[in-house]
């Protein structure tokens, strides 16, 4: 009996009991000017970044389907970021999560996974280092360790098969703007 063939959005189907998580790194912001944003929390995406996350986002619905919650940083790149996934891949608005802002600590983000728990498809909007951070804790159970750059509009998904603890996710697969554009043309 021949297996069938895949279908878009199909990737990130797993066992029920799997957890897939998708890492979204904000689209390209302007950059940091304490002149025309003295709270760096306001500073938004280029007019350049919008557009071509918009495409970037053609390639995420293709690529990912559907998700059932999507959590951001409050920081308007994030949010914005975010806005555009629920526009253009047709994600759900958007929820704040504070612990997804720059400096925020992944114990924090489990726990508003762990809040979360019946959801099998969850997309993580925010920052760098704070996601690769979080990657790293989920993945290796620490932090500190570098396990891959998640470039501005990049992707990566991780998938928990327990509830979120350090040390338990795997990660599946890591991808680039450029790749999502391509797979969204």
């Amino acid at each position: 009996m021949s297996a069938a063939a895949p279908r878009p959005g199909d990737i990130h189907e797993a066992p029920p009991t799997v957890r897939s998580l998708y890492l979204v790194r904000h689209a390209p912001a302007f950059d940091h000017d304490p002149v025309a944003w003295p709270d760096d929390a306001l500073r938004p995406l280029t007019p350049t970044g919008q557009k071509r996350f918009r495409k970037t986002a053609r390639g995420v619905k293709r690529l990912v389907g559907a998700v059932d919650v999507v959590l951001s940083s409050p920081f308007v790149r994030a949010w914005q970021t975010a806005e555009i996934l629920t526009e253009a891949a047709r994600w759900p608005a958007a929820t704040q999560c504070g612990a997804l802002e720059v400096g925020g600590d992944p114990d924090e983000v489990v726990q508003a996974l762990i809040e979360r728990s019946g959801v099998s498809a969850i997309a993580l909007v925010g920052h760098e280092p704070g996601l690769h951070e979080l990657a790293a804790y989920l993945i290796c159970g620490h932090r500190d360790t570098t396990l891959f750059e998640l470039k501005k509009g990049g992707v990566a998904c991780v998938s928990l098969a327990t509830e979120p603890q350090p040390g338990t996710a795997v990660l599946r697969w890591l991808v680039t703007p450029k790749q999502l554009r391509a797979v969204g043309s």
